[in-house]
């Protein structure tokens, strides 16, 4: 699936000023100045306190004396900005641009409706130009139903509807990239079809720009860059970058400026869409999630897009969370020189994911990159939870030295703690084929509220995901399912929450770009080694629960299903064997425990079956051919009055456990002393208890065997 283009925005890595000139003794003129300091924001991933106490203080700034004047801010001093060098100055650079954001604007339904309620005229002329546009659109869609053709007109209506929302501006523009990521509300062509909206904006004059940046940071644009590019380099919906080199540190930059008065243009668009949800809450009965709760929440986060301070906190807490894979590449935000409307940060050199022949003339691999960018995206969904949320090829760069980097943190979102395990619990229930456990998912995923009977949704879950799921998880396209999953939702009173509907969208983009380079790429075989590690070695109990009921299914330990997880999950660069042992014994030995001590008892003493008589089988066949008719009277079985079949069904057995003991010894960081807490598990009385009743079931069994073969009674299959 093509995604939507939209602006090139990049970030400053290193220290927002460089703490050296090319003259190694400079010298400062000084000029002291006196600021009100902003109460502190409480913060999820930084903390800080402030260096001077009182309410109001003084901050020294520096700059060389061979530096053009700068112009006076609104309080008529000069201001001159000083050199960070370290952590503690980056945080008083960041902590001056929330200052500077103080007054940023934040979305209110109500001061919007306050604001364009007294201004007639202008709701009017823009009422009349949207409808107009809107209007015809729904009127050839009442016509293609009229007609009995509406949904073989789909796709044409979706191009249409796409360019109408450019034609509108940038508010239609952000509405219909979010309508892409909402299969609840668009059947699958308009999620495709918008999906490209292209930010094919014009750009605003470069004078305009410039005196936004000299107005926003009160300093001249000949005192910040030693030169800016004379006209944008990308232009998107909401602004446009230029690329600059900093006087004093010659460090390329993007400067991402605001365009003039979007901020009007879009609660003035806001006001009438507001209204128009109010028209199809009301009338309109094939939608079922409440549009005016969604227009308001789509809102606040364009309005959060408008504040680059609030994006440079963006950038820097998704940095902390995710730069460290070494495949990873997050840009750094220039605090002194980013305010509300201007964004100035580190140039990134790189070529867009879409386009291939150019990373593969670089000496790169596309999958390589995909990889990293779906591990990455596992990683914000279902780790941490914080996530960007406008992943598209042109937000994503190919560096010269291979790492993906992300830009543009304007739009990001969040995953609630409960629903990243419920999402892994719902992988589970895919792979049971436990379809009403899958629709009471739902419950949590806060897909449905608890009033609405899940029953009729099992049939529609059965007959699509029975035909998906007859392909392996390597030949299952991602896209097919997310489309027949939409498909489903979009029959029934659906309510996606944005961060489900979000990251779908972005495991879609990665595999349709994967699909150029490879065209039997699956992301499914690239998340399943994610999603099996985390089942092995996460100890969360929801996580201990799924895995249990993915390993046990009727009493029977399922091997093949723990041989694969390992296999899978030894793909994953972070598996780790100690990991994945420990956690299994403290469920085992816990209080809740005692039905599942009770499978591992049973599942223990066949085990033990396995391997002595299985051995004791392979033994039997090295004796010479002579021996075994002169001792066992010429049976061809042996000492085992036992089928061939159930024979080999316990070597099988007894080899399974053995490659799985294997796969454990040959992770990067197995070694025998890991089995030390594991001694010291067992020490436990309730473990002493355990292996006390494994060994009675184990002694009861083989005894039953020998006796069996006294008799020479015939075993079952079954038994």
């Amino acid at each position: 699936m093509t995604t939507i283009a939209t602006m090139l925005s990049s970030s400053l890595s290193g220290p927002p000023f460089c703490s050296s000139f090319s003259n190694p003794t400079p010298s400062f003129t000084f000029k002291t100045i006196t600021v009100k300091r902003p109460r502190p924001r409480a913060r999820t991933s930084t903390s800080f306190t402030w260096l001077n106490p009182q309410p109001r203080g003084v901050l020294v700034e520096a700059t060389p004396p061979s530096s053009p004047p700068s112009p006076s801010p609104r309080d008529g001093s000069i201001k001159v900005l000083a050199l960070p060098e370290n952590r503690a100055d980056d945080i008083q650079a960041e902590t001056r641009a929330l200052a500077r954001a103080a007054n940023a604007s934040v979305y209110s339904p109500q001061l919007v409706a306050s604001k364009y309620g007294s201004q007639p005229m202008k709701v009017v002329g823009r009422a009349l130009q949207v409808l107009t546009a809107v209007g015809l659109f729904g009127l050839k869609l009442l016509v293609d139903q009229k007609s009995g053709v509406l949904d073989q007109n789909k796709r044409i209506r979706a191009i249409e509807l796409r360019d109408t929302f450019t034609r509108l501006g940038p508010t239609f523009v952000k509405l219909g990239q979010g309508l892409s990521t909402r299969p609840d509300i668009c059947p699958p062509e308009y999620l495709e079809e918008l999906s490209e909206l292209q930010d094919g904006l014009p750009t605003f004059p470069d004078e305009q720009a410039f005196e936004c940046i000299e107005r926003e940071l009160g300093l001249s644009i000949d005192s910040i860059f030693s030169s800016i590019s004379p006209r944008a380099v990308a232009a998107a919906s909401l602004g446009q970058v230029y690329k600059g080199t900093l006087k004093y540190s010659g460090k390329l930059v993007a400067i991402k400026v605001q365009r003039p008065d979007i901020e009007e243009a879009i609660g003035l668009d806001f006001y009438l869409i507001r209204g128009l949800g109010f028209l199809i809450n009301k009338y309109v009965n094939f939608i079922t999630s409440d549009v005016v709760a969604l227009v308001d929440e789509f809102a606040r986060r364009v309005f959060q897009e408008l504040n680059y301070v609030q994006e440079g906190q963006n950038a820097r807490r998704f940095k902390k969370l995710y730069a460290d894979k070494e495949n990873i590449f997050v840009p750094d935000v220039f605090w002194d020189y980013t305010s509300v409307k201007v964004l100035t940060m580190e140039w990134v050199d790189g070529v867009k994911l879409s386009e291939q022949e150019a990373i593969e003339r670089q000496g790169l691999k596309v999958l390589d990159l995909v990889n990293a960018g779906i591990q990455c995206s596992l990683r914000q969904l279902l780790e941490y939870g914080y996530f960007h949320a406008d992943p598209h090829p042109g937000n994503l760069l190919a560096t010269p030295e291979g790492k993906l980097a992300f830009l543009d943190f304007g739009m990001m979102s969040e995953t609630p703690e409960e629903a990243r395990y419920a999402i892994i619990g719902h992988v589970v229930h895919l792979v049971n084929r436990d379809y009403e456990a899958m629709a009471r998912d739902y419950y949590d995923l806060d897909f449905l509220s608890r009033d609405v009977d899940v029953s009729p949704i099992v049939p529609a879950l059965r007959n699509f995901f029975d035909d998906a799921l007859n392909y392996t998880v390597s030949e299952l396209n991602f896209k097919t399912l997310v489309d027949g999953l939409g498909n489903v939702l979009y029959q029934y009173p659906f309510n996606v929450p944005a961060y489900y509907a979000l990251i779908l969208r972005s495991l879609t983009v990665l595999e349709g770009l994967a699909l150029y380079a490879d065209p039997n790429f699956k992301v499914l075989a690239a998340s399943y080694p994610y999603f099996a590690k985390r089942l092995l070695t996460d100890p969360n109990p929801y996580l201990r629960d799924a895995l249990i009921e993915l390993l046990f299914k009727d009493g029977k330990f399922r091997w093949n299903r723990l041989e694969n997880l390992l296999t899978q999950g030894k793909k994953d660069r972070d598996f780790s064997a100690k990991e994945a042992l420990q956690p299994v014994l403290k469920v085992l030995l816990s209080a809740d425990g005692e039905d599942l001590r009770n499978l591992v008892i049973k599942e223990a003493a066949r085990v033990s079956e396995a391997f002595t008589l299985g051995t004791m089988s392979e033994t039997y066949q090295y004796i010479p051919h002579f021996v075994r008719s002169l001792v066992f009277n010429g049976n061809a079985n042996g000492p085992f009055m036992m089928s061939e079949t159930e024979m080999q069904n316990m070597i099988e057995l007894r080899d399974q456990v053995l490659r799985i003991w294997g796969l454990l010894q040959s992770s990067h960081d197995f070694d025998p002393a890991i089995l030390l807490p594991i001694l010291q598990v067992l020490e436990q009385p309730e473990a002493r208890r355990l292996g006390g009743r494994v060994v009675s079931g184990i002694t009861q069994r083989l005894a039953a065997r020998f006796l069996q073969q006294i008799l020479r009674v015939p075993s079952t299959a079954s038994e």
